[in-house]
């Protein structure tokens, strides 16, 4: 065997992939609350749109996902030419990265928060800063944003992995304290009460990012947008892979988002059990933050009243023997005493609560 002189790029020297959570494999009987998917299948018009177009897929999709842009455009008030589709948003959070970054061009965000940042910045080449943020409630640090001469800045809102929502005048100080591109990037916002979606009225520099695996039930099919300025949304498109979204996620996203009645029936009932979880977590006096998402970050106690990491493991590894799945980010003092699960079916809350119950008994 000849010997082989293939080479690495330096810029994945020490490089660490984005770690999603756990996919069960097969038909495990897992309770899944751990990546944040809709409880709900997708519209039926969804399957409908998707079975008709199988028989068109010798021919290639089109390139600009056309008429996405048209749907989107009216549903938020806005121009086609201030859409752009892609494979999911972790794609045009990639876009953005490759436009608006590089060894010179540093890249923010607002630190914990998406990971996948960082994993994109590291794989440009670009230099990464971190933002703290003031407190356990994840506030806002303004004067650390104000002095940060990024040219990208990443903001999650509603946070991720808090659930925290943000009112519209903190994203407004944001917007006019950065001056490169801001994305704010609302995969949850849905779940929330307010958008930010007004500030691109007043400001050229702000690219709303959004996925339809949340709140439409598309998680398996791969469709994200963003809108922003003409301007914007013309430089991503230069360096878009031509054909990112194939022609069965173009009709079933398309499907999905006529479907408005099925969407907020589906909406109402994550928000009906988010409330229901939040009023149990009320009832064992436990701390979570006010979610605007379909998730809650909660901080779980011992019996003696008592949180830290070692207990927020404790519950995280019980709830796993009872094959009830939810995340634990370990790596963060802001999050390493918190679990965070996602909002399921009525019968899956219930069973999630029992485990709990039971956990406190020994904890």
């Amino acid at each position: 065997m000849s010997k082989s002189s293939l080479r690495v790029s330096k810029r994945l020297e020490g490089h660490n992939a984005y770690l999603p959570g756990e996919q069960p494999e097969g038909s495990s009987s897992v309770i899944k609350l751990n990546t944040n998917e809709n409880p709900y299948p997708p519209s039926p018009a969804v399957l409908t749109s998707v079975g008709e177009e199988i028989a068109q897929l010798n021919l290639y999709p089109n390139p600009k996902s056309s008429d996405l842009r048209k749907i989107l455009a009216k549903l938020h008030s806005l121009d086609p030419s201030q859409i752009i589709l892609g494979n999911g948003s972790d794609d045009l959070l990639n876009l953005c990265v490759r436009c608006y970054s590089d060894d010179e061009l540093k890249v923010a965000m607002m630190y914990p928060s998406y990971s996948l940042y960082e994993v994109l910045s590291g794989v440009q080449g670009s230099k990464m800063i971190r933002i703290p943020f003031l407190d356990d409630e994840f506030s806002l640090n303004f004067d650390a944003i104000v002095s940060t001469d990024a040219n990208l800045f990443f903001l999650t809102s509603p946070h991720a992995p808090s659930g925290r929502v943000y009112p519209l005048e903190d994203l407004r100080k944001v917007a006019q304290a950065v001056s490169g591109l801001l994305v704010i990037d609302e995969a949850y916002v849905d779940f929330a009460p307010e958008s930010a979606l007004p500030l691109l009225q007043e400001f050229e520099h702000i690219l709303v990012t959004r996925t339809l695996s949340k709140s439409y039930s598309l998680a398996g099919m791969r469709v994200g947008y963003a809108m922003g300025h003409p301007k914007v949304i013309k430089q991503m498109d230069q360096v878009r892979e031509v054909y990112n979204l194939d022609r069965l996620a173009q009709v079933g996203a398309k499907a999905a988002l006529l479907d408005q009645e099925y969407f907020k029936s589906c909406l109402a009932k994550v928000i009906e059990q988010r409330n229901w979880l939040a009023n149990a977590f009320d009832d064992l006096g436990w701390t979570y933050v006010s979610s605007g998402t379909n998730f809650i970050f909660v901080k779980p106690l011992s019996s003696d009243g008592c949180a830290s990491p070692e207990i927020a493991v404790s519950l995280f590894e019980h709830l796993a023997a009872d094959k009830i799945l939810v995340r634990y980010f370990s790596k963060h003092p802001q999050t390493n005493c918190f679990v965070r699960i996602s909002i399921g079916k009525p019968v899956e809350m219930t069973m999630l609560m029992k485990s709990i119950k039971a956990w406190t008994q020994k904890a």
